[in-house]
């Protein structure tokens, strides 16, 4: 209702005009979407969320780790036999930690993609996170495992497998601009990547955690395994990418029950199915290496085959 004005009669406000609103639904829509300060879309905070929620979990396998190691130093009766003791427990959380940081990692750039709020900062957000939960973590745990038995080789072979990861992680984010990555164009990838180089970095302690055997622990074991995979990450091996993996239609039902199945035996026998999975994926690096050298070999006859470029007479 309108104020009247002093003489009793309607009292017009010259200086507001009457609110439209079909006309602010189309300025918000030529505007685009609401943004915080800064820039960063609203919609952009779910799978940069998702991103610090699996740094968080990267961070608090380190702790779990530093509690096992200061709890009980594992001895020959720390292993599948000792299912109550408190280390054993925690160096299950913290191996637990850094998987599941793995699978928020796989996660957030699809969702990303899928929203289509992907961002120079949530790129940027995702490689840091990767160098802690992927790098530092499994370095760290597996020194407060195994490698503090032989500080000083034990400390460098920790810091060889930090160090490569993030290497890895610099030399990825170099080339998202590049045009020529012969790699990429075919579907697979440079080196292997920073969530697989942990789980294969975990193998010692996976085999550990299933059987037991202190085999498993020896430092020297330990330290060699962890340089080895510091080499494949900053390898340039071709390796499978998700995008390389075409299964054929007549295989896609045996393969989900195969997916289905593996699922079941990481709820009732999970270090052993984690050490299959981790032997399955260091068989399929040979592999993936040899599917590109295939790959080039045909690229190469396709170029050679193409007509060159007709000269003027």
């Amino acid at each position: 209702m309108s104020e009247d004005g002093p003489d009793g009669s309607p009292r017009h406000d010259s200086g507001h005009l009457p609110f439209d609103q079909s006309a602010a639904r189309n300025r918000v829509r030529r505007q685009g979407p609401v943004r915080l300060p800064g820039g960063l879309t609203l919609r952009a905070l779910i799978p940069n969320a998702i991103t610090a929620l699996a740094l968080c979990f990267g961070l608090t396998g380190i702790r779990f780790a530093i509690t096992a190691a200061g709890a009980q130093d594992p001895g020959p009766v720390a292993g599948a036999a000792a299912t109550g003791g408190l280390a054993l427990d925690d160096w299950e959380k913290a191996v637990l930690a850094v998987l599941i940081a793995g699978v928020l990692d796989g996660i957030d750039g699809r969702i990303a993609r899928l929203l289509k709020a992907q961002s120079r900062f949530g790129a940027e957000l995702d490689s840091l996170s990767d160098a802690i939960s992927f790098g530092v973590a499994p370095a760290l745990i597996m020194f407060l495992w195994s490698l503090q038995d032989l500080p000083r080789l034990g400390w460098f072979a920790a810091l060889a497998f930090a160090i490569c990861c993030v290497l890895r992680l610099a030399r990825f984010n170099a080339r998202i601009d590049m045009v020529d990555q012969p790699h990429k164009s075919a579907g697979f990838l440079t080196g292997v990547p920073a969530p697989a180089g942990a789980g294969l970095a975990f193998l010692p302690l996976f085999l550990w955690l299933a059987t037991g055997n202190d085999m498993f622990r020896e430092p020297l074991f330990v330290g060699s395994w962890l340089v080895l995979i510091a080499f494949l990450l900053i390898s340039s091996l071709a390796t499978l990418s998700w995008t390389s993996l075409r299964p054929r239609r007549s295989i896609r039902l045996e393969l989900i029950a195969g997916i289905a199945l593996v699922g079941a035996a990481l709820m009732t026998e999970t270090w052993l199915t984690l050490v299959a999975i981790d032997a399955v994926y260091l068989l399929l690096v040979p592999y993936g290496a040899w599917r590109y050298a295939n790959v080039k070999r045909l690229r190469a006859a396709q170029q050679s085959a193409a007509p060159g470029p007709s000269s003027a007479p």
